[in-house]
């Protein structure tokens, strides 16, 4: 059976909704609020319908390692349900597996999406050594959990969850070689790693994917082979992300679409600035206010909260209203 090989395109991190503490039931845990399935599927048909490639359900802006085993295979199998009863099925699902490193936890999360309708695993990069880390090691740990996966994988190299740790790109041309790592997610500024891994010539470019994290570097990097984003901003602004990249992968660009594209990708970028500032908590912000999904009292501890009302208008005014305005234009 051939491996599913995960498409090109703009993919979306998904926040995971929470009900607002005061109507959660969970007698175990009256400190935490419960996940919103309903809003969660609701989100993510929203997304399918405007156009997004696919989605990654409990990655870092999931907050997957604040979910319990029972909840993560609830809401991932929920959204496969959900997407298939409106008209989506076999939609681009990856789910976040976030563990500490351990290659029995790693493999125990990947068989529970397995089963609840996952396709992909993006794996986090073991870090909790940090840098002490070798790229041999790096390598050796990914063989052995896709060797043992019952889905393909993903590198998930986010240094600033890691401990600092990079995966180099030697390293990811030796990982490419596996028939069951299909690709990467670099969440990290360094645009030299991704030209590097997507130009690779000792890389098969139709297995191995590579996605940024971050949409401001969108056009630079599909310009060089990258298959796309994985991208927070566009949970809430979806259709222009998607638009920009339409844009780029038009084989022949006349003097009007390269114009449109630059313009698109200075509001996307300058957008992008709102989620540098204000993270996580920005992100929920974002799908609430503009897409309006989920509440404003926010996630599970220690990241509970929302933004206060004047860095909301402030961050709103001064880098959002550009993408507010071709947002509102697409959907026309």
């Amino acid at each position: 059976m051939a491996i599913p090989i995960p498409p090109k395109g703009v993919f979306v991190p998904s926040p995971t909704f929470f009900l607002p503490l005061a109507e959660s039931s969970s007698s175990s845990t009256p400190y935490q609020p419960t996940v919103d399935i309903a809003t969660q599927v609701a989100h993510s048909v929203f997304l399918a319908r405007a156009g997004i490639t696919g989605i990654v359900l409990l990655g870092s802006t999931g907050e997957a390692i604040h979910l319990s085993a029972s909840e993560r295979a609830d809401l991932v199998s929920s959204v496969r349900r959900g997407l298939d009863d409106a008209g989506f099925p076999n939609y681009p699902l990856m789910a976040g597996v976030l563990t500490s490193g351990g290659i029995e936890e790693t493999l125990q999360w990947l068989k529970e999406y397995a089963e609840a309708g996952a396709q992909w695993g993006l794996v986090l990069a073991p870090g909790y050594f940090g840098p002490g880390v070798g790229q041999e090691g790096l390598r050796e740990w990914y063989e052995v959990v896709a060797d043992r996966s019952p889905i393909p994988v993903l590198v998930y190299n986010y240094p600033g969850v890691t401990n600092g740790v990079v995966v180099q790109p030697e390293t990811y041309t030796a990982l490419a070689k596996h028939e069951k790592i299909v690709g990467c997610k670099m969440s990290h500024g360094n645009v030299s790693h991704h030209v590097q891994v997507s130009l690779d010539p000792e890389i098969d470019h139709d297995k191995f994917r590579v996605y940024s994290g971050f949409g401001q570097q969108l056009g630079p990097i599909v310009q060089f082979g990258a298959a796309g984003v994985i991208d927070g901003l566009a949970a809430f602004f979806p259709r222009t992300v998607v638009r920009l990249f339409s844009l780029l992968e038009q084989a022949e660009q006349d003097a009007a679409t390269k114009a449109e594209i630059l313009r698109l990708q200075y509001i996307v970028s300058r957008a992008e600035e709102f989620i540098v500032r204000y993270g996580i908590l920005g992100i929920r912000e974002g799908v609430t206010r503009a897409a309006g999904f989920g509440n404003l009292e926010g996630g599970r501890l220690p990241l509970r909260g929302r933004l206060a009302e004047a860095d909301w208008e402030k961050g709103r005014k001064l880098l959002l209203e550009g993408i507010e305005a071709t947002e509102a234009s697409l959907k026309e």
